[in-house]
């Protein structure tokens, strides 16, 4: 099992990053930006919807490169050479698109209903633009097993970010440079930041690309091999396109689908936005899992009991996701105050999309089979299935909660439970048949009820008597200790 403490060490150091990220930004820039944009919940809409048209494009950026190195290097002679040929082709590809986004910036801008934000545009083009230089280094740091390079780095791009939105908003109004920079610009600051921290990663990254840059990477790889390269990764830029419409398109179609002027429906936006933030606290823990686990697996795949670890590794995540969804659901009272209190109307839908995401994050544990054994068009048939169920159930569903008197957002929520549950059932499915895994599935379902159950009853519960934080707590303590007691024979048997 020393191979598990591996995983959960790196896992640690990457969470160090990965999670003070997200914990910091839902504890200091979303309570931040939701309370600066108190009554203008159409500003915090528009910085989700053009972030997501964002995710949508950085996948056009990098390809999926950065999977396609952990494949191809990880088992090579010549990992330098590998790389440098992929960040080539990564730098190529990137100028590109971002040349043909500054060309159209106008046009882009009038098709958003947004004609006088071109600016904001042309920072989302360079913010594409470095943020894809930076993902190939980043993956080779995850491939030499670098973590503490890796969260250093985030870390930094984590403190100029805030530490500029702190400054734009908070004391550039009352200094002498204020004149220099437009009045309307609004939420267009945090853009400033992002760039400007974007940038800064990418120079704190140079030194990684030039590390790589020797004697062995100048020989060239094998003339079939970008031809080979292309034939993996285009699936998984499929797939990761799904993936992306099934977490970030209900924004897009919210702004089109919900009624009322264009303000009001970008400020029902902004809610929706603001409280999925406090749902996504659960991909803390998975992000970090991720960026150890992904080459992680690739490193191990050719050993005798693979498949045996990767069923052991996909129980302990559900584990912990299902605490940390319980957690969140029975101190809701407490997490609400990360945001506005305008937003706070939205907080139904945060434990409908707690068990989403955690539908999620298993659905990246089961589905690393496709990944492993090469078939990534599978990967991308089940992301565009579930694409295929997002947008429908979005059609069908954000109408019928409008016509049922609710928010029209509660349908998005559900319709994003229904797509990565969908997509789970798929992915079991198929990689039973395609790469069997052992997984541990009626524990894995029984965990996932226990705590459904669990965190439903103490919600309804709740609404009976006057919420207390040492109630919550000791609550959360409970479900803690019945996951445990239900797994303490696979935890005994890794701390050997």
């Amino acid at each position: 099992m020393g191979l598990l403490k591996t995983l959960a060490k790196e896992t640690a150091i990457y969470g160090i990053s990965s999670i003070l990220m997200r914990v910091l930004t839902f504890a200091i820039l979303t309570p931040y930006l939701t309370r600066i944009f108190l009554e203008e919940q159409q500003e915090f809409g528009l910085q989700s919807y053009l972030y997501a048209w964002t995710a949508f494009l950085m996948v056009l950026f990098t390809f999926r490169l950065e999977t396609a190195l952990f494949k191809f290097a990880s088992n090579h002679s010549n990992k330098e050479a590998v790389f440098l040929h992929l960040f080539k082709i990564t730098f190529g590809l990137s100028a590109f698109l971002t040349i043909l986004i500054v060309l159209f910036s106008g046009s882009i801008a009038t098709f958003i209903e947004y004609p006088d934000k071109q600016s904001f545009i042309l920072m989302f083009a360079g913010i594409l633009f470095f943020d894809t230089l930076s993902a190939l280094p980043f993956a080779l740091l995850r491939l030499q097993s670098k973590p503490y390079r890796f969260a250093i780095i985030k870390m930094v791009n984590l403190t100029l970010h805030i530490g500029l939105i702190l400054y734009f908003y908070s004391i550039l109004p009352g200094s002498d440079i204020a004149m220099y920079f437009p009045e309307d610009w609004g939420i267009g600051f945090v853009f400033v930041a992002n760039l400007t921290a974007s940038i800064g990663t990418f120079l704190l990254l140079l030194p990684t690309v030039f590390s790589s840059l020797n004697s062995r990477s100048q020989q060239n790889v094998s003339t079939d091999f970008s031809s080979t390269v292309f034939q993996y990764s285009w699936p998984l830029v499929i797939a990761s396109t799904a993936g992306i419409v099934n977490e970030l398109i209900d924004r897009l179609m919210l702004k089109e689908l919900l009624e009322g002027g264009l303000d009001e429906r970008m400020s029902q936006v902004g809610i929706y936005s603001a409280c999925y933030k406090i749902a996504i606290l659960i991909n803390l823990f998975t992000q970090a899992f991720n960026y150890a686990a992904e080459p992680f697996f690739f490193r191990n795949e050719s050993k005798e009991n693979a498949r045996a670890l990767y069923a052991k590794v996909t129980l302990l995540y559900t584990l912990v996701a299902c605490i940390a969804m319980g957690c969140i659901c029975m101190n809701l009272n407490i997490f609400q105050y990360f945001i506005g209190s305008s937003y706070r109307e939205g907080l139904v839908i945060v434990p409908v999309l707690l068990v989403a995401n955690l539908f999620l994050g298993l659905y990246y544990n089961v589905a690393i089979w496709y990944k492993l054994s090469g078939q990534t068009k599978y990967g991308a048939s089940i992301g565009v299935f579930g694409a295929g169920i997002t947008i429908l159930a979005n059609i069908a569903l954000i109408p019928l909660f409008i016509q049922w008197g609710r928010y029209g957002y509660e349908g998005s929520a559900w319709a994003t439970l229904i797509c990565y549950a969908s997509m789970l059932i798929a992915a079991a499915y198929f990689g039973r048949k395609q790469y069997p895994i052992p997984y541990a599935f009626s524990k894995i379902f029984l965990m996932l009820l226990v705590t459904v159950t669990y965190s439903a009853v103490f919600l309804y519960m709740q609404s009976g008597f006057d919420y207390s934080v040492i109630r919550g707590v000791f609550a959360s303590f409970g479900l803690i200790l019945i996951l445990f007691l239900m797994n303490r024979d696979t935890l005994r048997t890794i701390s050997k």
